[in-house]
């Protein structure tokens, strides 16, 4: 009954996905094989599973991976020495290190170790900078996905009122700042913020991004709001659910993204976008 309002991630990955490979076979035809290195350490189940899913991605579309699996005590230094190898071998177009990072390892110093025209999730300072000023850069990967989910669904941004729940530098900053750079009017809410649903309530799009199952309520949206939701949680029963009360808020909205199946898939797409990107500049 509603699925003419569901914006899929399935159906947009898919015909991402038949793109890339295009492009993929363009390169392969000029000698360039684009190539993607993910480096994971320790043992988290749910990193070990995420960094699986790329890997899959990536065969699905004709792009090479490896996987660089490493130790819990890995030292800094070590994985630092991988990455300078790995930024210097150019068969290698993406660099990825799997996050979160064992404590005794300084993230922002690894992230910032990769060349920033190999960091295909757009983490470093310089794709982070450049993509604040509007330059051409790596956008990170699920800020990215969210916006093209709302061109896919013919969403337009420009004049828009977006409120975006969620202040990270992963999804709610950059995600924010791409909203903006559509001429959209953003509004950031965090757990600092007053009366987040009276800001909601007068939004035309809320990007909801802060690991918090069923936050967005239907009472906090108004009749035919777009919703974008990032969270992936798990319910009770075990099942994965979003940020957003899909069941409430399907009949209230014109447009929302279901969990799963939503922006999760445009965050794994948008990785392999990059890698096949840095490949195209290499021919460039």
């Amino acid at each position: 009954m509603y699925e003419e309002k569901l914006i899929s991630g399935k159906e947009i990955s898919a015909a991402a996905k038949a793109e890339i490979s295009k492009k993929v076979a363009e390169l392969k035809a000029k000698g360039i094989h684009p190539k993607l290195s993910v480096i994971i350490v320790g043992e988290n189940p749910a990193s070990q599973s995420y960094v699986r899913g790329k890997h899959k991605d990536c065969a699905e579309c004709d792009i090479l991976s490896d996987n660089i699996a490493l130790p819990e005590s890995t030292t800094q230094e070590e994985l630092l020495d991988i990455i300078d190898k790995l930024n210097k071998d150019n068969t290698v177009h993406g660099i990825l290190v799997q996050l979160p990072l064992p404590k005794h390892i300084e993230e922002y110093a690894v992230i910032n170790a990769i060349d920033p025209s190999k960091d295909v999730d757009g983490f470093t300072a310089v794709n982070v900078g450049n993509m604040n000023i509007g330059k051409d850069c790596f956008a990170p990967c699920t800020p990215q996905g969210c916006i093209d989910m709302l061109d896919y669904a013919g969403v337009d941004l420009c004049g828009k009122d977006v409120v975006v729940i969620g202040r990270s530098n992963i999804v709610g900053k950059p995600v924010s700042v791409l909203a903006l750079q559509r001429s959209a009017t953003v509004t950031i809410c965090h757990s600092k913020t007053k009366n987040i649903a009276e800001k909601t309530r007068m939004a035309d799009i809320i990007i909801v991004a802060v690991g918090r199952e069923n936050f967005l309520t239907a009472d906090m949206v108004k009749e035919g709001a777009v919703v974008i939701d990032v969270g992936i949680n798990r319910n009770s029963e075990g099942k994965l659910c979003g940020d957003a009360d899909f069941d409430g808020l399907i009949g209230k909205v014109s447009k929302i993204t279901p969990v799963p199946g939503g922006v999760g898939l445009m965050t794994r797409v948008n990785l392999l976008k990059n890698t096949v990107k840095s490949a195209e500049n290499v021919e460039k």
